[in-house]
């Protein structure tokens, strides 16, 4: 699934959102990571913190009525990157670090690590390691027959 124009405004929007919510302090006391819940059937997008109090919502048209199986799966590169777009906003929040934002799917139940944001850990995009162990088993198999 490519992520039309509107989708991308709609999740800058809901990051922006968020953000707002958790404005940089010099002392951040606040401990939480932010959970992204997309209710599949509406299209829904909601943003909670670890007490399951909502951050924000809005509704992605693009995702309404959606019956892909693997939806999840596709739009977790395109959220990924839609807060890759606003790292800044993203890595500066009040929050206590590390902090990750993960997507969940509409039953709470854990799809995936979004963005991590930490001095010392990255998550690289699955697109990017596409065919690595492949890669890895060839590099291995052509050694050992060294």
């Amino acid at each position: 699934m490519k992520a039309t124009e509107q989708t991308q405004q709609q999740l800058g929007r809901a990051i922006r959102k968020i953000a707002e919510k958790f404005p940089p302090k010099e002392d951040a006391s606040q401990m939480t990571d932010i959970h992204i819940r997309v209710v599949q059937e509406t299209g829904e997008l909601m943003a909670f913190d670890d007490d399951d109090k909502e951050i924000t919502r809005c509704v992605i048209e693009q995702w309404i009525d959606n019956k892909d199986d693997d939806f999840y799966e596709q739009i977790v590169g395109i959220i990924r990157r839609a807060i890759e777009k606003q790292k800044s906003l993203a890595e500066n929040m009040g929050l206590l670090k590390p902090y990750a934002f993960v997507l969940e799917d509409d039953d709470k139940e854990h799809v995936g690590e979004l963005y991590v944001v930490d001095d010392d850990t990255v998550i690289i995009d699955t697109e990017l390691m596409a065919g690595l162990d492949k890669d890895l088993d060839d590099f291995f198999d052509k050694l050992l027959k060294d």
